[in-house]
């Protein structure tokens, strides 16, 4: 996990970078959607540059049900973000580390519940 300011290319490729060097000396395979940023010409050059490290894989297009992180969002605006006041952008993010610690600390359960683990 990454935290960033913004979306966008720059962000990607740092968090690109970090998972690179988290798994330095091994084959990294990333699945990822076709989201703008994925496809943008510096990371295409980053991925050239880097092809020995790292391939991705595109899911298909409008496939969310492929997608397990769509099924986590959805779980963290049910049960963090959505219908509930956060006065600021410091409580919001209170909110969202609550939940990437809960889930961190059930992975099985978090696993069934993505539909990733028997």
């Amino acid at each position: 996990m990454q935290q960033a300011s913004a979306c966008n290319t720059g962000s990607f490729l740092e968090f690109v970078q970090r998972i690179l060097q988290t798994y330095q000396g091994k084959y990294v395979l990333l699945v990822l959607d076709n989201a703008r940023i994925h496809h943008a010409k510096q990371v295409q050059e980053f991925l050239r540059k880097n092809e020995e490290q790292i391939m991705f894989f595109f899911l298909p297009p409008y496939s969310p049900h492929l997608n397990p992180i769509e099924r986590l969002w959805k779980w963290l605006k049910e049960s963090g973000i959505a219908n509930r006041f956060h006065k600021d952008l410091h409580a919001i993010e209170q909110s969202v580390n609550s939940f990437l610690e809960y889930i961190d600390n059930h992975c099985e359960e978090v696993l069934q519940r993505l539909g990733c683990a028997a």
